[in-house]
C-alpha cells in the first residue's frame, strides 16, 4: 500500500522489533509502534534492527503525537 499525500521523516530512528503490521521504532527518544502501512517507500527503515531516516504519512505522525 503506497502511502498518499504528505509525509514527514525523522532522523536517526532505531527499529527494535518487529511484527507482521507495525515496527517498534525509537523516534526522539520514545518508543513508537508505526504501522508498517503508513512508512514511505523513500523510507530508510522497514525491518527490525534497521536505523536510519523514517519516513511517514503525515497523519499517522500526528496521530501518535511526533508532530
Amino acid at each position: 500500500m503506497a502511502v498518499r499525500g504528505p509525509v514527514v521523516e525523522f532522523e536517526k530512528v532505531k527499529v527494535t522489533k518487529e511484527t507482521d503490521k507495525a515496527l517498534l521504532c525509537i523516534i526522539e527518544g520514545k518508543e513508537v509502534w508505526m504501522p508498517k502501512s503508513q512508512i514511505h517507500e523513500d523510507s530508510e527503515v522497514f525491518k527490525e534492527g534497521d536505523e536510519g531516516t523514517l519516513t511517514v504519512s503525515e497523519w499517522i505522525a500526528t496521530e501518535k503525537g511526533l508532530v
